[in-house]
């Protein structure tokens, strides 16, 4: 069948619905994961989306129809998905479009956790079994059945701290409508603390703000509240609930790499010398403050695909990215927003500190840009021209470009689906990085 090739991404398949993504193409896409698979099982859930109940029904469809048994999570967070796919040892896919806004829809694919389908081991080869038409009858219509794996889950992520330790602690949540709250409620009725929730029930229509907690629009709300209600914090998450974003007690975002850093700093103190991976974007704060922990702090490239095996590989304990993806060795080597939650909840209170307090020294090294992009016509030429105008410095190739001087350093790399160049950089100095920043981006927009 005809279908738009851009929907297949590096990560998963997204597309606007009904013009890129409709129920005809989720039916094919669930008949090739058959095909290409072979699975006895698979777990399906799904998000809020308007479009979700269509887009699961042929979802389901197509898996049976290609022979395969669907075990129905029903309407859930990514992470309880990945939940229930590492519990139920099945691969699986979940209806989503992530944090995009409500007129997409799209597939995340679990081949085997921690592992997803990307663009280089199944999302094409998907593409090429729905394009040729290439899902013979299997001769087997496969049965359906439902389970409900919430409790389940709220165990888990409850048993990777000690609820006892925390303090009476105030926090502010919003989950933008989208699927984190109702399961939020279930893990918090077990904490100690008082929680605020913003935007708590799941709602297609979106009819407060965006899902993507990282634009300043859609975390407006939430900064405002928390100084309002004077919470120790405020926490965020996106459309699906695999990414994680806090708000300090004086209302100001946390950056990413700054979270992962003291994160990783906390969970050294439980596994002294451990592995900790972070992604090519982030501020020297993360392997300068995990290695004065005695920690050994690994590089990558962005991207759950890299992040998720070198973590096995190395043996890793936990992995941070600046997108506020964080992953644990305890939580299946997952990807979840309410496992960081609840890390800092109990970093908080065992230290006995604001969240602000840890920030300070950080805020007083690491001068971050934060993530600008370029839209430009030739992606891969203007990377070769950054590297060539920067050639006296330290350059490495993990992902896209990287140099590095004695007091500053800056990562220059492309969108996997835009053409869009993403700079990060990063200075000793907030003067230092504001020239810098502009240099380099006059490089890139020459």
């Amino acid at each position: 069948m005809r279908v738009d090739p851009s929907v297949f991404k590096a990560y998963d398949i997204r597309g606007i619905y009904p013009e890129q993504l409709n129920e005809e193409t989720a039916r094919a896409i669930g008949r090739a994961f058959v095909t290409y698979l072979n699975p006895r099982e698979v777990v399906v859930g799904r998000d809020m989306r308007l479009s979700g109940p269509a887009m699961h029904a042929s979802l389901v469809a197509g898996l049976t129809q290609q022979g395969a048994d669907v075990i129905d999570i029903g309407m859930v967070s990514t992470d309880q998905y990945y939940y229930a796919c590492a519990t139920l040892d099945r691969p699986g896919l979940m209806v989503t479009a992530s944090h995009n806004p409500p007129q997409y829809s799209g597939f995340k694919m679990v081949r085997k956790m921690p592992y997803l389908l990307s663009g280089d081991e199944g999302i094409q080869d998907l593409r090429r079994i729905v394009e040729a038409d290439g899902s013979p009858n299997s001769g087997r219509t496969g049965a359906v059945r439902e389970r409900d794996l919430s409790e389940g889950f709220t165990e888990k992520v409850v048993g990777l701290i000690d609820p006892a330790r925390l303090a009476p602690l105030k926090v502010v949540a919003d989950t933008g409508n989208g699927m984190v709250g109702p399961v939020l409620k279930r893990v918090y009725e077990r904490l100690p603390v008082e929680l605020t929730g913003m935007y708590l029930d799941p709602d297609g229509s979106l009819p407060n703000h965006g899902l993507d907690p990282m634009k300043e629009e859609n975390r407006a709300a939430l900064q405002e509240r928390v100084i309002a209600e004077g919470a120790d914090v405020g926490f965020a998450f996106d459309g699906d609930g695999d990414r994680f974003f806090a708000i300090d007690d004086r209302g100001r975002f946390v950056p990413g790499d700054f979270l992962t850093a003291l994160m990783g700093t906390y969970l050294l103190e439980r596994e002294k010398g451990a592995t900790i991976i972070y992604d090519v974007r982030c501020s020297w704060a993360v392997p300068e403050l995990i290695q004065t922990a005695g920690g050994i702090a690994l590089i990558e490239r962005v991207g759950h695909s890299f992040i998720k095996p070198r973590m096995f590989e190395e043996g890793g304990i936990f992995g941070g990215e600046l997108s506020g993806h964080y992953y644990f060795r305890d939580f299946f080597g997952a990807d979840s927003g309410i496992v960081p939650s609840l890390i800092i909840l109990e970093m908080l209170s065992r230290k006995g500190v604001k969240l602000s307090q840890l920030l300070e020294p950080l805020e007083q090294q690491y001068f971050l840009s934060g993530e600008i992009n370029t839209e430009v016509e030739d992606p891969a030429g203007r990377i070769q021209a950054v590297e060539e105008s920067y050639s006296n410095g330290k350059v490495e190739h993990v992902d896209g470009v990287s140099v590095s001087y004695e007091d500053w350093h800056f990562n220059v790399r492309a969108s996997n689906t835009e053409p869009l160049l993403r700079l990060n950089l990063e200075g000793r100095s907030r003067q230092l990085m504001e020239e810098k920043t502009d240099e380099v981006l006059g490089v890139i927009r020459s």
